[in-house]
């Protein structure tokens, strides 16, 4: 589900968007909607890049579904940083170099869910302004 800032009415995503544009030091206008995510037990996001290199997949503005990685993939070029989700916690990270290209550290996914649920909202940052749609 996406939902933008001025669709919620508690202000909550608000002033989360308000932290990340003084953490980004990017204007409110260059991010797209939050993705609202519930996994459930045994569910979890493969590995994957968010970015894609537009001579693949042509000019999109977003590759969603990301870049799967399959089981031959060497994890071992990997940087092995691991994150335990606390409630109220956010992650950044960059998905391509100051080139533009992809950054190969930016691989990432989720591991599954072993009791309860796990809910992730996550919010692309652009260099550009994003119009709503």
């Amino acid at each position: 589900m996406f939902i933008s800032a001025s669709e919620d009415k508690t202000g909550i995503l608000d002033i989360i968007e308000e932290k990340i544009a003084r953490a980004t030091m990017l204007p409110r206008t260059h991010g797209e909607a939050f993705n609202v995510l519930r996994y459930e037990v045994g569910q979890r996001y493969n590995s994957h890049y968010d970015a894609f290199h537009p001579a693949e997949y042509g000019p999109q503005k977003s590759q969603r579904d990301g870049e799967n990685m399959d089981g031959s993939y060497d994890f071992r070029k990997c940087t092995g940083l691991k994150v335990k989700p606390r409630r109220g916690d956010g992650l950044l990270f960059y998905s391509l170099l100051p080139n533009g290209t992809i950054d190969p550290t930016s691989l990432h996914g989720s591991c599954p869910v072993i009791r309860g649920e796990k809910w992730v909202a996550t919010k692309w940052l652009r260099d550009q302004e994003q119009e709503d749609e």
